[in-house]
């Protein structure tokens, strides 16, 4: 069973996602999403769709960090 995530690890991700609505780079929130996403995904090696998602959040990671977003 996957952990669930850390109540300072909920603040980081709702700190950056106010922080995106004002422009700021959303490249480290889409990491951090694809992160607890390949977290869930492992816990869950069975789940194919959860390690679809998963692979298509590190693609959209990436993409953004190549064009600096």
């Amino acid at each position: 069973m996957s952990r669930k995530p850390s109540d300072a690890e909920l603040g980081a991700v709702i700190g950056s996602l106010l922080a995106s609505r004002n422009g700021a780079d959303i490249g480290p929130l889409l990491a951090e999403k694809a992160d607890q996403l390949e977290r869930i995904a492992k816990a869950n090696p069975d789940d194919r769709d959860a390690a679809a998602l998963a692979r298509e959040a590190r693609a959209a990671a990436n993409r953004a960090k190549r064009n600096g977003r």
